[in-house]
């Protein structure tokens, strides 16, 4: 067990680089670069960061210096043989052999391209272009880098003990949570916060700490660094990328209609079972079900990310019914901003008509609100989005208008080409 406090406090960047490898990333990224090597190798797409929460100044925190040091060292980054190994001969969701020879030669011979940054009135404009499977890859350690390195601006005003009681007020915290959670019988999660966790010293730390909890009930964590070190399942299946980048390549409005219904077509040609989840809210979800083709109602479940979650998994159940489908055989995942207290309504309400599961997030592997003065630990709401692809603008249109990204007039069309009407914006915690 690592102490975390003492390791903040003597670490220099050199030698506790922020991203360690390559598989520093989300299991999903790995699964749908592969797909989109097979599909789109050579589409161009562009990334950038977007900060939610503009009141948190991210260039007046964080020394653009160090930033480029840790970008820079990503750039430097390859597959390890026992990282190879470990991706090549390992079993995954069942299945062995889940990255092909072809993918494996081409993911050892990686180096991430070039990145382009700049200041711009209290915010870092950080941006990756190029070929689709490279610069997607960006995606995860861009974020875990920026925030980490704001956690470390503020961890450097703290003394040595200051640290050590930080750190196990934190501590404290998420036994508590771990303590609730094992009180209710038969509820699953697994580890979805790397992309926002305060570091990696400390959401490896969250996994341990899951892990003996919990035991069994916790099935695993997206981060295959981790699920690599401890010998846990990578869980993950695809992300809003993949309809957002088809959707901008469509020709024409009719194009457009069909492009979530086609890139999922493509994702089942290679995958099965617990591989097949929709995550229908990327245009939101009424429309996606309402014009959703019949094969997609055989698959393995749902994500709910966005919206009022009860309304929408209500929604999914009700479409499974219409379609001869039963709900008890389908698995439902809550991601979207949870912590205990939601996991476990969302659980009494559902756990009897759906197999239900979580994947949590930032507030397992950042919750350190209220634990400095003037809380400048709180996890905030940043995302690194594809923006563009072969120069046309991404939209996603989300179950939540307050998570809504592209152009005013792109956003527009799409809601007329998929009839969306008024939504109700819900706050955007993380």
């Amino acid at each position: 067990m690592v102490e975390i406090a003492t390791r903040v406090w003597n670490h220099k960047w050199k030698i506790d680089p922020i991203i360690r490898s390559l598989l520093d990333t989300d299991f999903y990224k790995l699964l749908m670069c592969q797909s989109v090597r097979r599909t789109h190798p050579d589409t161009s797409v562009t990334f950038s960061l977007i900060n939610r929460a503009p009141q948190v100044r991210l260039a007046d925190i964080i020394d653009e210096g160090e930033l480029r040091e840790q970008l820079d060292h990503v750039r430097t980054l390859s597959l390890t043989r026992g990282e190879s190994t470990w991706l090549r001969g390992n079993t995954f969701y069942g299945k062995r052999q889940m990255f092909s020879p072809e993918f494996m030669e081409w993911f050892e011979a990686l180096r991430l391209p070039p990145y382009h940054l700049e200041r711009r009135d209290g915010q870092f404009e950080l941006t990756f272009e190029g070929a689709w499977p490279e610069v997607m890859m960006w995606e995860i350690p861009a974020l875990a880098i920026i925030m980490e390195l704001r956690g470390r601006a503020v961890l450097r005003e703290l003394g040595k003990f200051e640290l050590e009681v930080l750190y196990a007020r934190a501590m404290a915290r998420l036994w508590e949570k771990v303590e609730r959670l094992r009180e209710v019988p038969d509820l699953t999660l697994s580890d979805f916060g790397t992309r926002r966790r305060h570091g990696f010293l400390w959401q490896d730390w969250c996994v341990q700490a899951m892990l003996e909890g919990l035991g069994d009930r916790f099935v695993g964590t997206s981060n295959c660094l981790i699920a690599k070190n401890r010998d846990l399942e990578a869980i993950g299946t695809n992300a809003h990328e993949l309809p957002m980048v088809e959707a901008a390549l469509a020709r024409d409005d009719d194009e457009l209609r069909q492009a979530p219904y086609r890139i999922l077509a493509e994702w089942q040609e290679e995958h099965d079972g617990n591989l097949l989840i929709i995550l229908p809210d990327t245009f939101t979800t009424r429309s996606f079900l309402d014009s959703a083709p019949d094969w997609l109602a055989r698959w393995t479940g749902a994500r709910i990310d966005s919206g009022d979650p009860v309304a929408e998994a209500e929604r999914v159940i009700a479409w499974w019914q219409a379609h001869g489908e039963d709900p008890a055989k389908k698995l439902v995942i809550f991601s979207d901003g949870l912590d205990v207290d939601r996991m476990i309504e969302l659980h009494r309400t559902f756990a009897d008509r759906v197999k239900v599961s979580f994947g949590w997030g930032t507030k397992l592997t950042n919750d350190f609100n209220g634990l400095v003065p003037g809380d400048r630990l709180a996890p905030f709401s940043l995302v690194c989005k594809a923006v563009a692809a072969e120069g046309r603008p991404t939209v996603k249109l989300s179950d939540n208008p307050a998570k809504a990204t592209g152009p005013a007039d792109e956003i527009a069309r799409y809601k007329r080409v998929f009839g969306v009407g008024d939504q109700t914006a819900r706050p955007v915690e993380v």
